[in-house]
């Protein structure tokens, strides 16, 4: 469950018309036209694409060449998420002193870097499992600063009025990421290796940063004789986080299903490898099939808070993700061919998850303050991503004593867990989410 984070010609890019106002003028004014935007758009579609090659090319290199084992798959799934558990908090308080585009492009060339290492190591015949963790650790911190200072980013860069537009689109963009990435991913690993097809992600991030470096607004920071100790502010971000009633249900929700996600995230390459008996290409198009699902997701996102009213649809997608995941380790006994399980099963979670992602990530940035933003979002994905590398340890143990498809059934029974904090809410009775100005705040 994942929080995240498109076509150009995508419906997402309509404005809603209002009635006796200028259709051309409307129309002018959709993030297409907004040219900082767009760089932003841009970088963010090439560093998506990237992650997903390397995504299915580190665990397919830690199985098939590293021959890696259930707990080693499930440390380096948990090395991938760990930042956020040592650095996610101090993070927002810095990005919130400093210029958001600078922390961007700084996380683009760390993270270019640290895989253009990998891709030597392995090229080489010098990796080792010590050596994924470390370049996962690496990556995962500099995807931090970069997670928590894109979000905070986009309500300054285009204004509240586009922030919904803004999410859907960068949503959609992942979405595309994820089929387009896995099918060429699975393609490539015919005929090149996986360490090769890792240089290609460094490649991308190293554009993204010359695309992010093109943004020209300016960035107001907060006087520094107004900033306050590290901790104050610190704690002020969690403050606010768990004094509000709907969102503290909300980040209880995500952070649960993100710890159910770890253990399948740890165990998902070995279920397809090993206990499918599926090969590297088969991988790739199974996610890149399912992906199908979230491109979905980000197209019908805004209508979908339309039609169910925005406040139900929340604890409506909460249920969504977790019956269809059962599909997964059914893959391994149903009488249909396991791949087109997983591709449904991972599917239909795929759009519920997108679908959910835009619905709470625009609800929060509309109900918080701009100067909480960067400590806002730090706090927020410090709980919810914390449980990840959680996840991914306990994945590793689950598999090891267990087995890969017991430890799958447990992160399916853990998911269903995580839709209770919103289903058992008043989410159910309402249908607009409120607002800064109706908080109080």
């Amino acid at each position: 469950m994942a929080d995240a984070e498109p076509s150009p010609l995508s419906p997402l890019a309509e404005v809603v018309i209002a009635p006796g106002s200028d259709p051309k003028r409307e129309r002018r004014s959709s993030l297409r036209h907004h040219r900082d935007f767009r760089q932003l758009w841009t970088g963010d579609a090439l560093g998506q694409v990237g992650f997903q090659l390397t995504g299915l090319a580190l665990p397919v290199l830690a199985v098939n060449v590293l021959h890696a084992t259930e707990w080693q798959m499930g440390v380096l799934s948990a090395s991938r998420m760990l930042a956020f558990l040592l650095i996610g908090l101090p993070a927002g308080a810095w990005v919130d002193r400093m210029r958001k585009r600078r922390v961007l492009i700084a996380a683009d060339l760390v993270r270019a870097l640290v895989l253009a290492a990998v891709v030597v190591a392995a090229l080489t015949g010098n990796a080792t499992m010590p050596f994924l963790y470390v370049a996962a650790l690496a990556i995962g911190g500099a995807t931090v600063f970069f997670d928590v200072a894109h979000q905070s980013y986009v309500p300054s860069l285009v204004g509240m009025d586009h922030v919904v537009e803004g999410n859907s689109k960068l949503q959609a963009t992942a979405s595309v990421a994820q089929v387009a990435g896995p099918a060429i991913a699975g393609q490539l690993l015919r005929v090149v290796s996986a360490g090769a097809l890792i240089g290609v992600n460094a490649v991308t991030y190293l554009v993204s940063a010359l695309f992010v470096s093109r943004i020209r607004a300016t960035e107001e920071l907060p006087p520094v004789e107004d900033r306050r100790p590290l901790v104050e502010e610190i704690r002020e971000g969690l403050a606010f986080v768990v004094g509000q009633p709907l969102l503290r249900r909300m980040v209880a929700c995500t952070s649960i299903g993100n710890l159910a996600f770890g253990i399948m995230s740890a165990m998902e390459a070995l279920y397809i490898l090993r206990e499918l008996h599926l090969s590297a290409a088969a991988f790739g198009t199974i996610f890149s099939a399912a992906s199908v699902g979230g491109l979905a997701g980000a197209l019908v996102g805004r209508r979908a808070a339309e039609w169910v009213g925005e406040a139900r649809l929340v604890p409506v997608t909460a249920i969504g993700m977790a019956v269809p995941i059962a599909l997964v380790p059914l893959a391994a006994t149903l009488p249909v061919p396991p791949m087109v399980t997983m591709i449904v099963g991972l599917g239909l979670s795929y759009f519920t998850i997108v679908v959910y992602n835009i619905a709470t990530v625009s609800f929060r940035q509309r109900l918080c303050p701009p100067r909480l933003l960067g400590r806002m979002n730090a706090s927020v994905r410090f709980i919810i991503f914390g449980t990840a590398p959680i996840g991914g340890l306990l994945g590793g143990w689950l598999g090891t004593s267990l087995g890969v498809v017991p430890a799958l059934w447990v992160a399916v029974v853990l998911t269903f867990a995580a839709a209770l904090p919103v289903v058992l809410s008043p989410l159910w009775t309402m249908t607009e989410l409120p607002t800064v100005d109706s908080a109080g705040r």
